[in-house]
């Protein structure tokens, strides 16, 4: 018998897991979930809820829910798809998802009513409030950050990156207090990544800190602050930070590809949370994020419809006034930061929470939510006293595809 050497060996077994992994790619490339073609012109809100109806039966997303705003009224919401496809609930307009980054409007909006209140000002030094902010500035005489440098990302806080999919826990898991988390993180993000109010760029880490300055000056938690001064008195009652028995039944699982170039992480970064898989995707458990500041809320899109309400109405809805109509303004139109070539005409700045776009003449404001299971993103068009919110259980769901389209329609 011919002896084979452990060389040769040890490479014949090299080419077969080498010939696995390239069928594996294959596979994987062949697999994935394709979405239909966006058509180029919708003509009329049925032929919109036909290609809706599409997307969800091909279960990109499985699940979705819309709603638009005209002249101060909700003008259309409905769901499409399942909220939970391996357990048969249906995606309403009232199924509950996770907003995700979309919590930083109501963030931002908590700062504005604290500055209207006299607790805080916007340029006051964060560090005034937060004595542990720490933060190693690219030089001496760097600009000192400020509130307001939080609230629009020109900090130069770095961001959390992946990282932040594993700051999660388990339903039943006890909550993560917001201070505490910050003081705990914060050196390990306090080197600059450039001159604080030079330009802008997206970090969850600044919102966490402006979640702890809210608990410095109202002596509350950041979510008892958050429902006593935005939810509640918005109507938001069925919106929180935790599943309550009141939004328990409308509950939409969080859902992922299972055949998904991000797929291969899930076992390394969130095994535990997979519930189960079911018609090529993997359906999640529930969970909650540990950082509420930037990405806690949890919800349904009717219920951020009140939000959108509330702010197009100049910051009151049904008597209730959450922000006065200046702080709208400065959240609106001023207190961004211009992109380095900025073109007056057509444009992308970064407001007070809110990302600002000047497109074909019109003035939009939007922000996106997304992670682990859900997409999210509501869209304003001021001028228009117009809004989109839309709401889906799936990671990589394109929801500006959607609402690019729905901004073309006549509400």
């Amino acid at each position: 018998m011919k002896k084979i050497s452990l060389k040769c060996w040890k490479w014949e077994r090299w080419q077969i897991i080498l010939s696995v992994l390239v069928i594996l790619v294959i596979l994987f490339f062949f697999l994935f979930p394709k979405s239909p073609k966006s058509p180029t012109v919708i003509s009329s809100i049925e032929e919109f809820e036909t290609y809706l109806n599409k997307r969800t039966d091909d279960f990109n997303p499985p699940g979705m829910s819309f709603v638009a705003i005209k002249n101060n009224k909700i003008v259309y919401n409905k769901g499409f798809g399942w909220a939970d496809s391996p357990r048969k609930i249906a995606a309403t307009s009232d199924a509950i998802y996770h907003w995700f980054s979309i919590t930083k409007i109501v963030t931002a909006i908590a700062i504005l009513q604290l500055q209207e209140k006299g607790k805080l000002r916007l340029d006051d030094p964060v560090i005034q409030y937060l004595p542990y902010f720490k933060i190693q500035y690219p030089s001496p005489s760097s600009k000192i950050i400020t509130i307001r440098d939080l609230l629009n990302h020109s900090s130069g806080l770095p961001d959390a990156g992946f990282k932040i999919i594993r700051w999660i826990h388990h339903d039943g898991e006890l909550s993560v207090n917001q201070t505490d988390m910050v003081k705990k993180i914060l050196p390990e993000y306090s080197k600059l990544a450039f001159e604080p109010n030079d330009h802008t760029q997206y970090t969850n880490i600044g919102y966490m800190v402006l979640g702890a300055i809210i608990e410095k000056v109202t002596y509350q938690t950041y979510e008892d602050y958050i429902r006593q001064n935005i939810l509640i008195p918005l109507g938001m009652y069925h919106t929180d930070f935790v599943y309550t028995k009141a939004i328990e039944p409308d509950e939409a699982a969080g859902s992922h590809p299972l055949f998904n170039r991000y797929t291969p992480l899930i076992p390394f970064i969130c095994w535990s949370y997979v519930r189960e898989i079911y018609h090529k995707q993997i359906w999640l458990k529930r969970f909650y994020n540990d950082q509420t500041p930037p990405t806690g809320l949890i919800g349904p899109a009717t219920d951020a419809a009140r939000l959108v309400l509330a702010y197009l109405n100049n910051g009151e809805l049904d008597g209730q006034r959450i922000l006065s109509k200046e702080s709208v303004t400065l959240m609106t139109h001023e207190s961004y930061i211009k992109a380095k070539k900025d073109d007056p005409l057509v444009y992308r700045r970064q407001g007070i929470g809110w990302q600002i776009y000047r497109n074909s003449g019109r003035l939009v404001i939007s922000h996106d939510g997304g992670g682990i299971g859900f997409s999210t993103k509501i869209e304003l068009f001021p001028e228009e006293n117009l809004g989109f919110i839309l709401f889906t259980n799936n990671t990589i769901c394109d929801c500006s595809e959607i609402i690019n389209l729905a901004a073309n329609l006549k509400w």
